[in-house]
């Protein structure tokens, strides 16, 4: 019944959800965003405008997603996640919101909050231990692990994670020159490298 119920009143909606995700009660989520097989949005979440979540994603209670948030299949996204906009979790990667979890201990008012900045993009089974804030268009790579803050437009890899470069917003790597300056072959764009960090001119 409840998915009839939704099949026949996606004209009154400003989002799509597939008929086989669960919407529960007093959910923000904005206009244009796509919810797809199987996900389940939680009371309490805040998605954006325009973000589009994939198959048998989670998204929990308190929750904030911003908009053109991109969230592959198979993503938990737990309590104490902040994603601002055009932020990308690649497919099977890993969030958590506790450091010291114990099945037999309830660490519910130990949630630690994980900060994802504007652009940045993780990706396909990379894991995020809670805590951390990941910069803007910084750049973790398939199956990282993120165990400290990283910069922005940082290149992250490997296990633990470390950096290896620097990514532009358009996603390519940056190669600086004898001026400390570089050039996104995409877009152009100019950056600049001062005290090992990186921003656009």
């Amino acid at each position: 019944m409840v998915f009839i119920w939704k099949i026949l009143n996606y004209d009154s909606l400003n989002y799509f959800a597939h008929p086989t995700a669960i919407i529960d009660v007093n959910c923000t989520i904005g206009k244009g965003t796509k919810i797809w097989h199987f996900s389940h949005i939680m009371t309490g979440a805040i998605i954006g405008n325009n973000c589009n979540l994939g198959q048998n994603v989670v998204v929990s209670p308190k929750v904030l997603l911003g908009n053109n948030v991109r969230v592959q299949n198979n993503v938990s996204i737990y309590e104490g996640v902040i994603c601002e906009d055009d932020v990308f979790l690649g497919p099977s990667m890993v969030l958590t919101n506790v450091i010291n979890p114990r099945s037999a201990l309830s660490r519910k008012d130990q949630y630690k909050t994980t900060l994802i900045k504007k652009g940045a993009s993780i990706g396909a089974n990379a894991t995020v231990i809670c805590g951390n804030t990941i910069g803007e268009y910084a750049f973790i790579g398939a199956g990282a692990v993120v165990t400290k803050d990283v910069p922005a437009f940082a290149l992250i890899i490997g296990n633990p994670g470390r950096q290896t470069g620097w990514m532009s917003e358009y996603g390519h790597r940056l190669k600086f020159d004898s001026t400390n300056k570089a050039f996104c072959t995409e877009s152009g764009q100019e950056y600049v490298l001062e005290n090992n960090r990186v921003k656009r001119i």
